[in-house]
C-alpha cells in the first residue's frame, strides 16, 4: 500500500503521523511512504532521516493526497485538507467529530473512510490510541495550570507547593481516567493538596490504591464540585465520553465559586470542553478569563512537546497502521473488532453511534460497512 503522511497545518502543531522507526517498520513489509517535504522537523526529524529508512520525500501536501491510498495524520484534517481527499481513500487519524459538525460533513462529502484514533478500543475496555496523548495531556495541565497561576500571566501568584510555613495550592481535578491519573500524579508531585472526583468507585477505590492516602478522591456529584471549587486553585477538566461530546459537568454559576485569578484547564475541549465557559483556544493565545478565572482550553496541548508526543503515538498506532496497510480496511476491521470501533465514517455514512447522535445526523452501523 502506498502511504502518505502531510504536514500538519493546525497553527502550532509540530507532530507528525510516523516516526523514521515507523516508517522503516512499514518499507520493511513492502509498503511505499510518501511524505510531505519537512514533516517531521517540528518533531526533530530531517527528511534525510526518513530517507535513510526507505521513505520518498514529496513537496506537497496536494502530492502526498494525490497519490497515497492511506493518509496518516496526527490531528484532524482542515478545510484545505478534506478538500484534498477522494472517494475510497483512508483517512487515519484523531477526529473528534462529536464536537465539529462543519468537519464530519465535509468528511462524508469526500467519500473518504475515515478511523479515528480516539475510538479504537482495546479488550479491556480502553483507548490505546487515546491513551499516549492523554497522558502527555494530563502532565501537561499541571505544568501549564502553575504557569498560568503566576501573577504576571494574571493567576493568583500562587506556588503549588508552597513552602514551609505557607500553604500549598489546591488542585481539583474532575476524572479519574488517564489524564486524571497523569494530572493527579504531576499535582502530587508538586506537592500540591489534590482532589480526584470521579463517578466510578472502583476507579476512585483504584487510584487510592495505587497514590495512597496523599490523594484525596471523592464521588463526583454537584454539590462535591460546589465545595471544592470555592476553595480551588487550579481545576483540571479530565471528563471522557468515547467518540460523543463532553459532558459540561461546571457550570458558569460554578465558575463564579471559584477565587478570582484562579484557574481552570479544559484537556476536555477536543470534545466541546466540560466547562460551560469553555471555547476553543490554540497555542499563541492559549488563554482567556471568564468570571475572573483563567481558561486554558487548547486543543493540541501534546502540539506543544512534538518530540515526546509524537514518539508515543506513533508506537500505539503502529500495529494498526500495519494491519491496515497490510490487510486493506475492510479485512483488518474484520479480523479486529477494536479497530473496528474507530470507524466514523465511510462512503458518505456516520459510522459512529455517539458522533450520529450528537450532530443530529443520520446512522449506519460500521458493520454494516463490512
Amino acid at each position: 500500500m502506498r502511504v502518505g503522511v502531510p504536514s500538519e497545518i493546525k497553527t502550532h502543531e509540530y507532530r507528525v503521523g510516523l516516526t523514521p522507526i515507523s516508517v522503516r517498520e512499514l518499507v520493511h513489509h513492502g509498503h511505499e511512504v510518501l511524505l510531505q517535504d519537512n514533516a517531521g522537523v517540528g518533531s526533530g526529524y530531517s527528511n534525510e532521516d526518513y530517507e535513510r529508512v526507505g521513505g520518498k520525500i514529496v513537496a506537497t501536501a496536494k502530492d502526498v493526497f494525490d497519490a497515497a491510498e492511506m493518509i496518516v495524520k496526527v490531528k484532524e484534517p482542515l478545510a484545505s485538507e478534506i478538500a484534498m481527499l477522494r472517494k475510497g481513500q483512508l483517512l487515519f487519524t484523531y477526529l473528534h467529530l462529536a464536537a465539529d459538525k462543519k468537519q464530519t460533513e465535509g468528511l462524508m462529502a469526500s467519500g473518504c473512510t475515515a478511523i479515528a484514533y480516539e475510538t479504537v478500543t482495546a479488550n479491556d475496555g480502553s483507548l490505546p490510541l487515546l491513551a499516549p496523548m492523554s497522558e502527555v495531556a494530563g502532565r501537561m495541565a499541571v505544568q501549564v495550570g502553575a504557569h498560568c497561576l503566576e501573577k504576571e500571566q494574571g493567576g493568583r501568584g500562587m506556588l503549588l507547593g508552597g513552602i514551609p510555613g505557607v500553604g500549598v495550592a489546591d488542585v481539583v481535578i474532575i476524572g479519574g481516567g488517564s489524564v486524571g491519573a497523569n494530572a493527579a500524579r504531576m499535582a502530587m508531585g508538586l506537592e500540591a493538596r489534590v482532589t480526584v472526583l470521579d463517578k466510578s468507585i472502583p476507579r476512585l477505590r483504584e487510584l487510592e490504591l495505587q497514590y495512597g492516602t496523599t490523594l484525596n478522591t471523592i464521588y463526583s456529584t454537584v454539590g462535591a464540585l460546589e465545595q471544592l471549587l470555592v476553595k480551588a486553585d487550579l481545576v483540571i477538566g479530565a471528563v471522557l465520553a468515547p467518540g460523543a461530546a463532553a459532558p459540561k459537568v461546571v457550570s458558569r454559576e460554578m465558575i463564579k465559586l471559584m477565587p478570582q485569578g484562579s484557574v481552570v484547564v479544559d484537556v476536555a475541549i477536543d470534545q466541546g470542553g466540560c466547562f460551560e465557559t469553555s471555547r476553543p483556544t490554540s497555542h499563541d493565545n492559549p488563554t482567556y478569563v471568564e468570571e475572573g478565572v483563567i481558561h486554558y482550553c487548547v486543543t493540541n496541548m501534546p502540539g506543544a512537546v512534538p518530540r515526546t508526543s509524537t514518539q508515543g503515538l506513533s508506537n500505539a498506532t503502529l500495529p494498526f497502521v500495519l494491519a491496515l496497510a497490510n490487510k486493506g480496511w475492510q479485512q483488518a476491521c474484520r479480523d479486529d473488532k477494536h479497530l473496528l470501533e474507530g470507524l466514523n465514517i465511510h462512503d458518505g455514512h456516520v459510522t459512529y453511534e455517539a458522533v450520529a447522535r450528537d450532530l443530529d445526523l443520520a446512522y449506519k452501523p460500521a458493520a454494516e460497512t463490512l
